[in-house]
């Protein structure tokens, strides 16, 4: 796989997908394309989210929520899924690794700061399996 692209999937897409994209960027950078959606999008990014983030010096503020589509999914080498359940279209062939992960909606900083810490260390597992294949 020379660059692959990674799609993060999360319901809103304005909490988890966000972070994870957040930080696959900061440590992937120009190697992995990025992308990012949800199967019901937010209004806007979960501000505690972009506070948890700003923390480590990655500014996900001025992202947006988007919606998935069947597109983004045919697109991606590898669909990393945070608790979209059965939302997110399945097509053989593809990787597909499913994350439980808290949502931080609605949640408090120091609960959010924890999993911003999870899904960075996802994060680095997932880089860790790219540069292997």
């Amino acid at each position: 796989m020379s660059k692959p692209t990674v799609l993060l999937v999360c319901v809103h897409n304005a909490g988890r997908s966000q972070m994870a994209a957040g930080w696959l960027r900061r440590l992937a950078g120009d190697r992995v394309d990025v992308r990012s959606a949800g199967s019901q999008p937010a209004d806007q990014i979960n501000p505690v989210a972009v506070q948890a983030m700003a923390e480590v010096g990655i500014d996900i503020a001025g992202e947006q929520p988007m919606l998935l589509t069947n597109d983004a999914v045919q697109a991606a080498d590898v669909v990393v899924t945070m608790g979209c359940g059965d939302a997110c279209p399945f097509y053989p062939g593809k990787r597909y690794e499913d994350r439980i992960l808290e949502d931080p909606a609605g949640k408090d900083i120091d609960v959010v700061r924890t999993v911003r810490d999870e899904i960075r260390q996802r994060v680095e597992d997932l880089l860790d399996t790219l540069r292997s294949e």
